[in-house]
């Protein structure tokens, strides 16, 4: 401890980055910077000119021009990967059985079963893995679920969640079928996420439907998901739409209602608390998630200790959305999960 009584953290994880995606230059990586217990040591590019540019751009002190370049680096703890969703399962498995750690973007991989493959890389490697859904780390997420477990709403019987933006170039990575596109596994997977969690089971059924464009890809999706217990939850996801992102956990006795519920940035949010004509608002201080998410899994790579949302979790998600997908794709009738 220092003289004022606060502990002082030296070790630190150092990480690096396997590409230049936006989302790590926009979120993580700042997140990673800002890190009391990690170090952004490095970033890879396909593109050495690129990496380098990069890296002199943001801070960071070395660049690669090959991921394999970066995966081999011995001074590199964990790697933090943004790249397309159809590139994840490969490269993924590579850093894992390199010794590297790593922290995943959503969704982990196209399907549970290759989930599960990098899941047994991680354990055969003594290594951590984690898909990087971010708003389960901040506070409100965290508080919602908490109110939810301790009976506030009564007995859960609906979710009801929408995740919509609209995307402005026709050659944006999320309209390629052969990258993984789509708005349910770009935006709808939150919504899916944000079901399972709340009500606290698996769905055992799901319905959808979707819009598909002229190369194969869901650019809007609606879906309902039913579970054992009888409660329904029922989503709609696009990439053609104004931005709007909120769901609400309905029960017996109230309900919840969270807007800008996955991206809210760092400024002060809300709970609506809804019960019959009493609306209480429970105030929650902001919080940079992306910063929580990171911290968290530097402490558990560095500490050995097991990460909060192990890779069933994100397995158990793609189960979910696959049989959306099979029940978009044979006219929306009801399809088994698993």
């Amino acid at each position: 401890m220092n003289e004022d009584g606060e502990t002082q953290v030296t070790e630190r994880l150092r990480w690096g980055v396997i590409s230049t995606a936006n989302i790590g230059r926009a979120a993580v990586n700042p997140a990673i910077q800002a890190s009391h217990n990690g170090v952004l040591d490095a970033v890879a590019s396909r593109d050495s000119d690129r990496a380098r540019a990069f890296a002199r751009e943001h801070g960071i002190p070395r660049s690669h021009g090959s991921y394999e370049a970066l995966i081999e680096d011995p001074e590199i703890d964990a790697l933090y990967v943004p790249l397309p969703n159809s590139m994840h399962r490969d490269w993924v498995i590579h850093a894992l059985r390199a010794g590297k750690h790593v922290l995943c973007e959503k969704p982990l991989a196209l399907g549970a079963s290759d989930c599960m493959e990098m899941d047994a890389a991680a354990t055969e490697s003594g290594v951590k893995l984690m898909e990087a859904f971010m708003y389960r780390f901040h506070p409100r997420t965290e508080r919602v679920i908490e109110m939810v477990r301790n009976g506030r709403v009564g007995d859960v019987g609906a979710v009801r969640s929408t995740f919509t933006f609209r995307l402005r170039s026709p050659d944006n990575i999320r309209l390629d079928p052969s990258l993984g596109g789509g708005a349910l596994m770009d935006v709808g997977c939150y919504c899916v996420n944000v079901s399972r969690t709340m009500v606290g089971e698996e769905p055992h059924a799901v319905q959808a439907n979707a819009r598909w464009t002229d190369r194969g890809v869901d650019e809007v999706m609606v879906g309902i998901l039913h579970f054992p217990s009888g409660a329904v939850a029922h989503f709609d996801c696009a990439l053609t739409m104004e931005r709007c992102e909120r769901y609400e956990v309905a029960g017996s006795d109230g309900y919840l209602e969270v807007d800008r519920a996955f991206l809210p940035g760092t400024d002060d949010v809300v709970i609506q608390d809804v019960h019959g004509r009493d609306r209480t608002s429970h105030a929650i201080g902001g919080e940079d998630e992306y910063r929580r998410m990171v911290e968290h899994f530097a402490d558990c790579a560095l500490h050995d200790r097991p990460v909060r949302y192990p890779v069933a979790e994100a397995a158990a998600n793609l189960r979910t959305i696959e049989a959306l997908y099979r029940s978009s794709r044979r006219g929306g009738g009801i399809e088994p999960v698993g």
